[in-house]
């Protein structure tokens, strides 16, 4: 089963990340590109109406998942495997620092 993530852009449902037999698929939310308040996630992702698709997690969302000791605590916290890094994206980044937040789709509460 494909996991999928909510990608919250400050308080606003940006898009949603999914997890595919393939790798990964990243689509912006219909209602937020035609927002005005409407901003790339990324310089990498661009607001674009078609998915992005990607073998590996995106460089960006990677970027989000903690490193080093704060890394190591998430592990034995959280049971998540080092080398999951989708599970590790839900497991750390849900109250991440900066404007992105990372909501898997069964937690969907903000």
């Amino acid at each position: 089963m494909n996991r999928i993530a909510k990608i919250w852009f400050h308080s606003a449902l940006a898009g949603q990340l999914e997890e595919t037999e393939s790798g990964y698929k990243f689509t912006y939310d219909t209602d937020y590109i035609s927002s005005n308040e409407a901003f790339p996630i990324s310089q990498t992702l661009k607001l674009q109406v078609q998915p992005y698709q990607s073998k590996v997690l995106f460089p960006f969302f990677d970027g989000l998942i903690p490193e080093g000791w704060l890394l190591d605590i998430a592990i034995d916290n959280w049971k998540v495997k080092a080398n999951d890094r989708f599970g590790l994206l839900l497991a750390c980044c849900k109250n991440s620092i900066g404007a992105v937040s990372v909501i898997s789709e069964e937690n969907e509460e903000l």
